[in-house]
Formats: C-alpha cells, sequence, structure tokens
C-alpha cells in the first residue's frame, strides 16, 4: 500500500476522499484501520478501500502512515504498531500539541516524521493545513505528503515552532466563523429574513468575503474600506463592531487556544 490511516474518523475520510477525487492515491493504494470491524466495513462499502481491525497491518504495508486518531491516543497507538514501521517509511501526525520530538520519542529510533495541522472544512474541500517536518524527510517526500492535502486545501510550510498559532488562525478558527455566521444570520432573523434564508445570506457574505481576501490579496482592511461608503450603514456596523471589541476578542480567543496547545 501507498498510504494507510490509522484512525478513521471525519477527518481521514475528508482526506481520503480528497485523495481520491484528486487521483493522488488510488483506491487499491490505501488502506485504513479503527477499532470497530463493523465501522471498517461500512467505511470500505462507502469508499471503496481496504480496512481492516488491525493497526498493525495497516502501519507495517503502508509507505504513509497518517496516525488520524486523537491526541490521547497516540502513545498508545505508537507503541503497538512502531516495531512494523521501518526507517524508510513517513509517519504524518494530525494532531495538535504533539511535538514531533515527542513522537519519535514513542517510536524510539529515527523516524520520518511530518507534523501537520489541518482543519475541519477539508471535509468540503476547503481546508487549510500547516505543516512541518524533521530533518529526516527528504525535499520530494515532503512534496508528496503537501500534494496529499493539498487534495482538500491549501497547505502552508511553517516552523514547527508556529503550529500552535496555526491552531489558533485556521486550526480552532472555523468554530469562531460559525459563532459569526449564526450571530449574523440571528440579526437578520430579527429584521424579518426567515431562518433558512438567513443562514445562506450570512455563510454566502462570508464565504464571498473569504474568496476576496484570497484572490484579489488586497489587504482586508482595504477591502472594508472600499465597502464603507460615507456616513453609510457599513460604516455605522463598522463603528459599533468596534465599540464592542470585536478585533480585540478576535485575538484574545485565538491567543486562547494557542495557550492551550503550547500546554497540551
Amino acid at each position: 500500500m501507498e498510504i494507510g490511516f490509522i484512525g478513521c474518523g471525519n477527518m481521514a475520510k475528508a482526506m481520503i476522499s480528497g485523495i481520491l477525487a484528486e487521483g493522488t492515491f488510488t483506491k487499491d493504494e490505501m488502506i485504513a484501520s479503527g477499532p470497530s470491524e463493523d465501522k471498517m466495513n461500512q467505511i470500505s462499502e462507502q469508499l471503496g478501500i481496504t480496512t481492516t481491525s488491525d493497526n498493525i497491518k495497516a502501519a507495517k504495508n503502508s509507505r504513509i502512515i497518517v496516525l488520524s486518531v486523537k491526541p490521547q491516543m497516540y502513545d498508545k497507538v505508537i507503541r503497538e504498531i512502531r516495531d512494523e514501521v521501518g526507517k524508510d517509511q513517513i509517519v504524518v501526525t494530525i494532531a495538535a500539541g504533539l511535538s514531533m520530538e515527542t513522537v519519535e520519542r514513542s517510536f524510539g529510533k529515527e523516524t520520518k516524521i511530518i507534523r501537520t495541522m489541518p482543519n475541519t472544512p477539508a471535509l468540503v474541500g476547503e481546508g487549510m493545513t500547516g505543516m512541518c517536518m524533521n530533518p529526516y524527510v527528504e525535499e520530494e517526500e515532503a512534496r508528496e505528503v503537501r500534494k496529499i492535502f493539498e487534495s482538500f486545501g491549501k497547505v502552508e510550510i511553517v516552523d514547527e515552532k508556529l503550529i500552535d498559532a496555526v491552531v489558533g488562525v485556521s486550526g480552532s478558527s472555523p468554530a469562531y466563523v460559525y459563532m459569526f455566521i449564526e450571530a449574523l444570520a440571528d440579526a437578520a432573523v430579527l429584521g424579518g429574513i426567515p431562518r433558512e434564508k438567513a443562514y445562506t445570506f450570512a455563510a454566502q457574505a462570508v464565504l464571498g468575503s473569504a474568496k476576496m481576501v484570497l484572490e484579489t490579496k488586497e489587504h482586508p482592511g482595504k477591502l472594508k474600506d472600499a465597502v464603507c461608503s460615507p456616513a453609510g450603514t457599513t460604516i455605522e456596523a463598522v463603528r459599533v463592531l468596534e465599540q464592542k471589541g470585536l478585533r480585540s476578542a478576535v485575538i484574545e480567543a485565538a491567543n486562547a487556544a494557542v495557550e492551550v496547545s503550547r500546554n497540551m
């Protein structure tokens, strides 16, 4: 096998779907493992890949191993598979709070490790992933793994010391954005728009605004200013957001996520 997933929750399934959609690997080149044989059989039927309840089988037969279990399960899973992982295999992690040094220490030997921090919009092909690698990973191997993550979104290479900041700005931020969309929709309902239409208006406005930032490359402040007519409705709304501390609240919230990630 080319790539194996140990753990097959929502993030792993999103990754597998993206990989298959892009043709990075074929169904025959992928394997996934999980503790529930019934669930793995369902995933096999759904995605068409090989599945197993045996983590060792998935690790032993994969050139790239993605550890897609919860952070608290890493040590247990690594102790289970480490004797089967060779020096030429690549281990990809997707857990917050676990350094490459910590993961390598769990393996007890020199191991090629690529640490990533994706986010849940990967489920709809619009993920954002921060990625770093240890010195054992070759340039071509890093490019190959980057291509995997680009199959369901965007990727930026960062120093490992910045991964905790990645958690704050993209790993956790979908939750902040959902709260903003929810609040904006509530305001629309207050203004008389039916709830279902309110969510569409709010979500599309956020989606379009994000696309403007990415595609125009303009500073968000400049794009904001372009919407604000003198003495108009938008600048009045912006005044209230500033008065109520939106900017400070977002900065403090993201920083809180960063601190938790650093202390995990």
